[in-house]
């Protein structure tokens, strides 16, 4: 699944996606500002909650298959051997303070998206630099839990 076709949510970010869209639509529809954002931040915001709401994929984790897309757990290492744990996924779509989460948009997560435990992609941080990184694990959100 690519990020056009759906976006990967939790439960619990889908219901508080919903909750701040209803929210957003029973604002008033004046200029002023409310809760520090104008009326056009508000429709802005209203607009996007409303399409990424619609192309949300909530409650199915993705095959167990050790791929790395949207709503896998990926666990990675860099050139300097250290590793990290991540969401790949949305920040708005994910509701977890133990995990980083990274877009299919950022440099790393459109880089190994599609990739499989072993291999190897490369991509450019915003100085330029070029970075590679391994994938070592990729495994559904939630199941991250049980293999620990």
């Amino acid at each position: 699944m690519t990020e056009i076709e759906g976006v990967w949510l939790t439960e619990d970010a889908y219901e508080r996606l919903r909750q701040e869209l209803a929210q957003l639509r029973a604002a008033p529809h004046g200029s002023g500002d409310v809760d520090g954002q104008t009326a056009a931040g508000r429709r802005m915001r209203r607009l996007e909650l409303e399409e990424l709401l619609d192309r949300a994929v909530v409650g199915r984790a993705p095959a167990d298959d050790g791929i790395a897309e949207p709503g896998m757990v990926l666990t990675v290492r860099f050139d300097d051997e250290q590793t990290e744990t991540f969401l790949l996924g949305r920040r708005d779509g994910a509701d977890t303070e133990e995990l980083e989460v990274y877009s299919l948009d950022s440099p790393l997560g459109s880089a190994l998206a599609g990739a499989r435990p072993g291999q190897v992609r490369s991509y450019r941080i915003p100085s330029g630099a070029s970075m590679t990184v391994t994938l070592l694990e990729a495994v559904p959100y939630g199941m991250h839990l049980r293999r620990r």
